[in-house]
């Protein structure tokens, strides 16, 4: 059995060669995650969603083969991986220009907080700021 240590330069791709690795949020692991799994119902949309840790493992390749951004992006996906559906769909919505007002996008970025998602609550916060600038925010006023 190859060592609990991940390497991101050996251990790519996680699927074949670090297979304990990989699990479902649930615990079920990738090698019982199958077409024939899934055509006998024993798999929720849930067994085909990457964990945290999955993410994180991938953000540390991307980054091991100089691949910056694409390893920031794979780090706030592990972020947001404990955030329930609904609440991300309402952020997304709630992001888009004119949607929110300056202390709603600061509840959002104080609730991904409470979420463990700091690195996109600055994000959040971030874009706040960029809207203030730009005249994006929902004009109170008519509210």
């Amino acid at each position: 059995m190859a060592s609990d240590a991940f390497d991101p330069q050996t251990d790519y791709p996680l699927g074949s060669r670090r297979p304990e690795l990989v699990s479902t949020p649930s615990g079920m692991p990738l090698d019982e995650v199958t077409l024939d799994a899934a055509r006998a119902g024993s798999l929720t949309a849930d067994d085909v969603r990457a964990t945290p840790q999955t993410l994180r493992h991938q953000a540390a390749v991307a980054r091991a083969a100089g691949r910056g951004p694409l390893a920031d992006n794979l780090e706030r996906a592990a972020e947001l991986a404990a955030v329930p559906d609904d609440e991300l769909l309402e952020i997304y919505t709630a992001l888009r220009p004119g949607r929110s007002s300056v202390a709603e996008l600061d509840g959002w970025a104080a609730r991904l907080d409470a979420h463990g998602a700091r690195e996109t609550a600055a994000f959040v916060r971030e874009a706040a700021a960029a809207y203030v600038e730009r005249g994006l925010l929902r004009d109170t006023a008519e509210s």
